[in-house]
């Protein structure tokens, strides 16, 4: 029979009436300011102290998952009451909290206690590690209002912190998560604890540093030569190294604080971070496809795009392409995109090609920076600092199979009666979205329920683009 692990925290750690839980764990992702990072988000690091002390710091992992939404969360949490070797993977049963009972994910479980696939026996079915574990189940509230409950879970409690625990659990992780899509790893550590407030950043420092140079054996090096502290420092290193293993190439530090920036009791106090672990942060993988345009076309293009742009803000007449030729003249749909300091700015564009391409990029030139009805018009101001992007798409065919879609070639329109959206292929590719997350997000932006994708009255498009 199924034995759903109880809240052993609620009403202390964190709220236990759900609609007060659910409002102060939104407000905390509100105050969060998060710029996204570019690349695939591969794992997490979130602090696990009460609420009221880390919850805001939490937010600021949390928050880059509501951009990129996962529907299996692998967590590795250290045990502060169990002392045992190795580490444990619950299996009776979910994790229960006001927000409801979180389902395990039985497929990832067995895997990693069966040695033939984590090819080691480091993981275990030690179900007393978690009957008192706060440090697991503190993480759980954030996912259920960032994720609802469309969630799979994998409870890891890590037992006697070494560096060659931490090592055997991340290669076992990676090994048994490397073709399974959709799937997010979450540490789960505070910093240093108890110390001046000048000591713990002088501490912690040191482990944020680690963090950032993605480091998991110099961060546990410092702690054994007590020049840093973490009581998750195997679940961090863990985390890390599984993630490495998956591709992440790039470690962010998103938020530090210490529980002085909410008690002002700077004698004593405890650190906490949150980061993020990234695959292709530099968008260094081609995406869409190439449809033979000459570098000299392109050039030509995001010059028209950018003369155009300047000649509107002077009051000048448009500027024109003197005898096109070659893809210029081709009837193709296309989108341009204005960043500003790496941020979106504008994006407008036509699906279907009515005009020649050249004609088509200069309306659109326009439209992206004065007539997105998400931004005010681009001033004079701003033009220096904007880079713009062109996309110039394929026709667009119906879907037929979701299985048909892939990640990184294709872009999705997503039409129901009066409602539309479309999300060009670079974005999936940009956020590591999984096909049903693509979907999912093409119907919000055509204003429809997440999930009208499977509805019969919807219509799905697929299509590519040149992007440059």
């Amino acid at each position: 029979m199924e034995r759903i692990r109880k809240s052993v925290i609620a009403g202390t750690w964190y709220p236990a009436h759900p609609e007060t839980l659910k409002k102060e764990i939104r407000r905390y992702l509100d105050k969060a300011s998060v710029e996204p990072p570019k690349g695939i988000l591969k794992g997490l690091i979130a602090p696990h102290a009460g609420y009221i002390y880390s919850g805001w710091v939490a937010a600021y992992a949390y928050k880059l998952l509501e951009a990129s939404p996962r529907r299996r969360i692998v967590i590795v949490a250290p045990s502060h009451h169990a002392y045992f070797h190795g580490a444990s993977v619950y299996t009776p049963g979910g994790y229960e909290t006001p927000l409801g009972v979180v389902p395990p994910d039985r497929e990832i479980i067995e895997e990693l206690l069966n040695p033939a696939h984590a090819g080691t026996s480091v993981v275990k079915d030690l179900p007393e590690a978690h009957a008192r574990e706060h440090s697991l189940e503190i993480q759980l509230p954030f996912l259920q209002v960032v994720l609802g409950n469309n969630f799979l879970l994998t409870p890891i409690v890590m037992g006697i912190q070494t560096y060659e625990t931490a090592e055997a659990l991340g290669k076992a992780l990676a090994r048994v998560l490397k073709n399974k899509d959709d799937v997010l790893l979450i540490a789960s550590s505070d910093l240093s604890h108890y110390h001046s407030e000048r000591e713990a950043h002088e501490l912690d420092r040191r482990i944020a540093d680690r963090i950032t140079a993605f480091d998991s054996e110099g961060l546990f090096e410092d702690i054994r030569k007590g020049l840093s502290e973490a009581c998750g420092a195997g679940p961090m290193a863990a985390v890390m190294i599984a993630c490495k293993e998956l591709g992440a190439t790039k470690s962010v530090v998103l938020k530090y604080a210490t529980s002085a920036d909410v008690t002002g009791d700077r004698s004593a106090v405890v650190g906490y971070l949150a980061a993020a672990f990234l695959d292709n942060p530099g968008h260094g993988k081609k995406v869409g496809v190439d449809l033979g345009l000459s570098e000299e076309e392109k050039r030509i293009l995001k010059e028209l795009a950018y003369n155009t742009i300047k000649a509107k803000l002077e009051g000048k007449s448009l500027p024109t392409i003197e005898n096109p030729t070659g893809k210029l003249l081709e009837r193709r749909g296309a989108f341009v995109t204005i960043h500003k300091n790496k941020q979106l700015r504008g994006c407008i564009g036509y699906v279907e090609g009515h005009r020649p391409l050249w004609e088509t990029v200069r309306d659109m030139a326009i439209q992206a920076a004065f007539h997105d009805p998400r931004f005010p018009p681009l001033s004079a101001e701003e033009l220096p600092y904007i880079d713009i992007e062109i996309s110039v798409l394929t026709p667009l065919e119906p879907l037929k199979n979701i299985s048909d879609i892939e990640i990184g070639k294709h872009g999705l329109v997503v039409r129901k009666g009066f409602y539309s959206g479309l999300l060009l292929p670079q974005v999936a590719a940009e956020y590591g979205w999984s096909r049903e997350t693509f979907l999912e997000w093409t119907c919000r932006k055509a204003g429809l329920p997440p999930d009208a994708w499977k509805s019969k009255d919807v219509e799905i498009y697929v299509f590519s683009a040149d992007v440059f």
